[in-house]
């Protein structure tokens, strides 16, 4: 039996079995799962099972932390299996993480879980999309590709609906994820998103002004997905059900499509652009304050959950603007951490601390910060604060440098830098160097107590 098979075989066996789950799932790097019964969720089992990095519970979703790239066959191995066995050996990182998000989770972060939880199932989309329009800004460059972009026009022109693509139809993608997260049709969620977008809606005047296809982009998507759900479970248990299959999906598209098209999506409209050119405009004028705040203030924000709130933000400025320039302030955060703990490496004389570290480090510079969160600076305190200040130094130079990506979100640390927007690269790769020495300096600084063997 092969370790992802072991692991998802044992997974099963804590949370009770495949008869226990409720809904099963997950993002880049935790396997999410949703539970019929918590009495039979063995969760100290769970956590001491080695491929376990981390736990955290927000709502009533259990999140075991494995790492990118496994998450997925994990996922996909379970759902092939019935039942399991034990394993063992303790995580500190997994009790750690667990009761940081305990102790710091806000109010609204449920929320707003339910709101990233929508965006979650687009980030391989968004990666690849990234990645791609980096590509073509390389080929276009004379000094790197030479006349490839003359010669080979048709490749590149293939290469920029590849990775175009995914905001083709974005609001579909969004519609039918927001359905799914709330209750509702699946199906049902995308035709919404489809009537928001039709270019047939430009060919319509209303109240003496002609329809805008896709106005108020993703945020009103989300908007009339919600009401539609509304109204699905509202007349699912009103109507009989010898004829709620036929009248209901009819019902809820001519009322929700209708509210959608006269008051939903201007309502989306306006707080699309609000959010939008809110935010531009913050950075551009704010500069060094406005970019030291935001990264600063990143991580207390990830511990909270309130974090989750950015993700629609992320999207509509790529959808309004064609960049982000929010991400690459907000990656400085991350990359603090990877300074702070530089630091804590050179100074400790603990051997299972250096262990850690120098395990949580690689995928540290690439832009998976939280083993190094949850494993090193968060435990020991004053460290976490100086990874903070460091973000900060780095976000404050990412935002007076004005650096973008061509992405919504999804990828961080080095990897980030292939999506930058063509002249900004290595600024942004001065900014991660600088932010790395800031958090280092800072934890050196302020210094830190050493955990006995």
């Amino acid at each position: 039996m092969d370790k992802t098979t072991a692991l998802a075989t044992q997974i099963l066996a804590g949370i009770g079995g495949e008869g226990n789950i409720l809904r099963l799932e997950n993002c880049m790097t935790r396997v999410r799962v949703e539970v019929n019964d918590e009495q039979r969720l063995d969760l100290a089992l769970l956590k001491q099972l080695p491929g376990i990095k981390g736990y955290i519970k927000q709502g009533e979703q259990h999140q075991f932390i494995v790492g990118p790239g496994a998450a997925a066959k994990v996922v996909d191995a379970m759902r092939t299996l019935l039942s399991g066995a034990p394993a063992a050996a303790e995580d500190s990182i997994a009790r750690n993480k667990a009761q940081a998000k305990q102790k710091y989770s806000a109010p609204m972060s449920g929320a707003l879980k339910k709101l990233a939880d929508v965006f979650i199932p687009l980030i391989p989309a968004f990666i690849a999309s990234g990645l791609i329009t980096g590509i073509i800004n390389v080929l276009k460059r004379p000094d790197i590709a030479g006349d490839l972009a003359v010669n080979y026009p048709n490749v590149l022109g293939l290469l920029a609906i590849f990775g175009s693509a995914v905001f083709a139809i974005m609001n579909i993608l969004v519609g039918v994820n927001a359905a799914r997260v709330f209750g509702g049709s699946q199906a049902m969620g995308g035709v919404m998103a489809g009537i928001l977008s039709s270019p047939a809606l430009a060919q319509i005047t209303l109240f003496g002004e002609a329809l805008q296809p896709g106005r108020g982009g993703v945020i009103a998507v989300l908007l009339v997905v919600a009401l539609m759900c509304w109204v699905e479970k509202r007349l699912r248990n009103w109507l009989p059900e010898s004829i709620e299959l036929i009248l209901n999906p009819l019902i809820t598209t001519l009322v929700t499509a209708s509210l959608a098209i006269v008051i939903l999506q201007p309502l989306g409209g306006y707080i699309s652009d609000a959010i939008a050119h809110g935010a531009n405009l913050a950075i551009d004028k704010g500069g060094l304050l406005v970019g030291a705040v935001l990264s600063g203030l990143f991580l207390p924000l990830v511990l909270s959950g309130l974090h989750q709130g950015l993700v629609p933000i992320h999207v509509e400025l790529v959808q309004a603007h064609g960049s982000n320039p929010l991400l690459p302030i907000l990656a400085m955060a991350g990359v603090g951490q990877v300074g702070a703990a530089l630091a804590v490496l050179m100074k400790t004389r603990n051997a299972r601390l250096k262990k850690v570290i120098k395990g949580a480090l690689p995928v540290g510079i690439l832009g998976i910060g939280e083993p190094l969160i949850f494993g090193v600076t968060l435990p020991l305190g004053k460290p976490f604060i100086a990874a903070c200040l460091g973000g900060a130094v780095g976000g404050a130079l990412i935002s007076y440098w004005k650096v973008a990506t061509v992405i919504t979100f999804g990828i961080s640390g080095l990897p980030l830098a292939l999506t930058i927007v063509s002249g900004k690269v290595m600024l942004y790769l001065a900014g991660l160097v600088i932010t790395i020495a800031a958090g280092f300096i800072f934890t050196w600084i302020m210094g830190f107590n050493d955990p006995e063997e």
